[in-house]
């Protein structure tokens, strides 16, 4: 190890330098430096494992590969990333002493600094590759509504860093490939400025949209249903080209005027502090569909919406052909019920809309599983899509063209031609017609992407998501 590194820095204090001595000083820089270190467990395990052999300092750092390093380090800025969360500076730094003649000046200093060099090294380089292939925040821990399925690095991934051969080759190979990232890291590069937002904002926007696409929750490919909030709309995607689009209605959102964005962003949102009626983030499978369905009315709609609309107007019940059950028994005269003293306890009653005109869900709806009881469906209030706006939801996806997506998704045949009729009718019961294959489905939030000639687009961050986002970006350390 001496006469290696004596070699490699013409530092005769190098000369003395021995393996035993190395390991017992970086145990110890090891155990000091713990809680500086992102992946602490990870890297104690790999040298506690590997006889404490530094062996970036040893087989990289002074054979080229260092200047490799460093460089990626440096320009983390490309990818809408801080540089200092790769320390390349103090890497940098490091390295510059190592090849100063009398930059070192003493044994215990070796060992110290190349303890240090060698643990900066690790870290950097597992934050940077989990970064670009990852994300560096996980999604489920700031957002309050996120239920996608979004995979996360663990240790085995983590730990082959350690048998890289070239940091250039490896960095090279973790830059991610997908084109929608690549035009946007290009806007980020040119200084783009989207119309009518300042050139900061936009370059914030891009920057937690690249994120967004650093995390490995997207669709594998085939064919899927992906709705994206910020956008209100709704496309059908097989074989990577949209074969279907319409507007789309999403929750109601907390930040209708856009008042919070990243234009004036102040470290305003640490935590994510939904609008009850949110949509949620989430994928799951599209199964069947009720056709002209029965909405069981949520109780949170019944207390706010439904017991002061019947208080109001004792026929508007019966109007809008909603039933009321107390303890499972329906109630025969809705009008002869004092909803002024019922309402305090309306906790007793259920409500469910009958199939008709005026139902909430229209004439079908698309199933699913997922934990927040939403769904894709039809509606009455057909002038909502008029709106540029459209988050005025209780928070399921109210479908522009629902009659379209059960084509694409069933195809023409029987299923489809027994859908279209009912739908066409006003049948007392709901007729469930369940999928031939499941199809994926995705809400997303997604705020600035480029379109297929290059364009960039950008949405309002009508949940105030991208707040949230980039503070949890800001505040890394």
């Amino acid at each position: 190890m001496g006469k290696v590194l004596f070699l490699k820095t013409k530092n005769k204090v190098f000369k003395d330098v021995t393996p035993d001595g190395f390991s017992e000083v970086f145990q110890k820089v090891l155990a000091d430096e713990k809680s500086k270190m992102r992946y602490p467990e990870v890297i104690t395990a790999f040298y506690a494992q590997n006889d404490y052999d530094p062996i970036f300092v040893m087989d990289h750092i002074f054979n080229g590969d260092d200047k490799a390093a460093v460089m990626y380090f440096q320009k983390a800025a490309d990818h809408g990333l801080n540089p200092d969360l790769f320390k390349s500076t103090e890497i940098a730094t490091l390295i510059n002493k190592f090849y100063k003649k009398k930059g070192v000046k003493t044994l215990d200093e070796a060992y110290h600094d190349m303890a240090e060099l060698e643990l900066l090294t690790a870290n950097s380089l597992i934050t940077y590759s989990n970064a670009l292939q990852y994300g560096l925040v996980n999604p489920k821990k700031i957002y309050a509504r996120y239920y996608t399925d979004t995979k996360r690095p663990d240790s085995a991934l983590m730990s082959q860093v350690f048998q890289v051969k070239s940091f250039k080759n490896y960095l090279d190979s973790i830059q991610p490939k997908d084109p929608q990232y690549i035009a946007l890291q290009k806007a980020l590069a040119d200084g783009y400025q989207a119309p009518g937002r300042s050139k900061e904002e936009t370059q914030r926007a891009i920057a937690v949209n690249l994120e967004r696409l650093r995390w490995k929750n997207k669709p594998s490919g085939g064919k899927y249903v992906i709705v994206n909030i910020p956008d209100y709309m709704l496309n059908v995607i097989d074989s990577g080209k949209s074969v279907l689009s319409m507007k789309v209605c999403v929750g109601e959102g907390r930040n209708k005027l856009n008042a919070y964005n990243l234009s004036n962003y102040v470290d305003s949102a640490k935590t994510d502090v939904p609008n009850p009626h949110e949509t949620p983030q989430l994928n799951s499978l599209i199964y069947c569909v009720d056709v002209n369905p029965v909405w069981n009315i949520p109780q949170s709609i019944v207390s706010k919406e439904i017991i002061k609309a019947a208080r109001d107007d004792r026929f508007y019940l019966s109007n809008k052909g909603i039933d009321v059950f107390r303890n499972g028994q329906k109630i025969s005269n809705t009008e002869d019920i004092n909803w002024a003293e019922a309402g305090k306890q309306d906790s007793e009653y259920e409500f469910k809309q009958r199939p008709g005109d005026d139902n909430s869900l229209g004439k079908i709806k698309f199933l699913f599983p997922n934990k927040s009881s939403v769904y894709l469906h039809d509606t009455p209030a057909k002038p909502a899509f008029k709106r540029p706006d459209r988050d005025v939801s209780h928070g399921c996806v109210r479908l522009g063209d629902p009659q379209g997506l059960a084509l694409n998704l069933f195809g023409p045949g029987e299923k489809y031609n027994l859908i279209a009729k009912d739908m066409a009718l006003d049948k007392p019961d709901p007729t469930t017609v369940n999928l031939p294959k499941k199809v994926p489905v995705y809400i997303t939030y997604v705020t600035c992407w480029a379109d297929a000639d290059g364009t960039l687009q950008t949405r309002n961050d009508v949940y105030g998501l991208d707040v949230v986002l980039f503070n949890a970006l800001a505040s890394l350390k």
